[in-house]
């Protein structure tokens, strides 16, 4: 588990965007912890975003985070269907294809990130989770 603290001052971004920029970083410290390199972060083309790419050794991981600030809503790792788990393939292809990649394995994961009503959140990564 990882802590963050939640920015509140940034006049720029609204609070949702303020609330899932801090779940990405949390998770992208959570996975350095654990050896492994970023690759994009937000990555984007005409089909949709990617939260995360990361590799480790022959390990292409695309992570998609999904923050909340309560329980009420059900945990964040719930709100990734199957009809984000088909866009989030078609989005690993098209990085794969336009990069030139071919990695000896791809994982997709997700980062279930908790904010816990201070300035501390929690990170829980389901790998592969689809």
């Amino acid at each position: 588990m990882s802590g963050i603290a939640l920015p509140t001052d940034d006049p720029v971004r609204p609070p949702r965007q303020r609330l899932g920029a801090a779940g990405e970083d949390a998770a992208l410290r959570h996975y350095r912890e654990r050896g492994y390199e970023p690759v994009a972060r937000n990555w984007r083309c005409p089909l949709g975003e990617v939260d995360l790419i990361l590799s480790r050794g022959g390990l292409l991981v695309f992570c998609e985070v999904k923050t909340r600030l309560g329980a009420a809503f059900g945990g964040g790792y719930e709100a990734v269907t199957w009809r984000k788990q088909r866009k989030l393939r078609q989005l690993a292809e098209v990085f794969l294809l336009t990069r030139g990649l071919d990695p000896a394995r791809v994982r997709f994961d997700v980062a279930s990130v908790a904010a816990r009503g201070g300035p501390a959140a929690s990170v829980e990564v389901f790998e592969d989770a689809f």
